[in-house]
């Protein structure tokens, strides 16, 4: 676990992210599959993103997390949002941890060509997968995806943020 992770009172390591929505010209998202090596033999999809630097602004995280993970180099305004956000409470590499997630969203004319390079060790350990889904697609998979209720948050996004970012589980 990296540098940005945070230790509160009761032992749980904490840490704030950004995640990126990418949508394609055909309303497929782009979704990452990740593993933790304490719990072999499982595994789950979940948007771009990570953890933000000690100061680092949620859109500036989002754009290098974005480049990191995927290799698209885009500009921070080209992102939309915070469009969610969410506390996530959860078990990796046997600690309790809880992350503060901001959720901004990145539409693509078109499926872009993705690249691996930025990956660090434990990404390169831990990510088994980069794919794009149709929402549908992701409704009727049996597979683990975070958030859950993702196609119905997907559904319910307009073309155009406007308001305040959208609490949800």
């Amino acid at each position: 676990m990296g540098p940005e992770w945070g230790t509160a009172p009761d032992g749980t390591r904490t840490r704030d992210a950004s995640r990126v929505v990418v949508l394609d010209g055909a309303g497929r998202v782009l979704l990452v599959r990740g593993t933790d090596p304490e719990r072999p033999g499982e595994a789950w999809w979940f948007t771009v993103g990570g953890g933000r630097g000690a100061g680092e602004d949620p859109r500036d995280a989002a754009v290098r997390e974005l480049r990191e993970e995927t290799g698209l180099a885009v500009a921070p305004g080209d992102l939309t949002g915070p469009v969610w956000v969410r506390t996530a409470d959860f078990p990796y590499l046997g600690r309790a941890c809880r992350q503060r997630e901001e959720f901004f969203v990145l539409r693509l004319g078109a499926a872009a060509r993705l690249s691996r390079a930025g990956w660090t060790a434990l990404e390169l350990a831990t990510l088994t997968d980069v794919r794009w889904w149709d929402p549908d697609e992701l409704a009727a998979s049996a597979d683990l995806c975070y958030p859950a209720d993702l196609p119905t948050l997907l559904a319910d996004l307009p073309p155009a943020w406007t308001g305040p970012p959208r609490v949800i589980a």
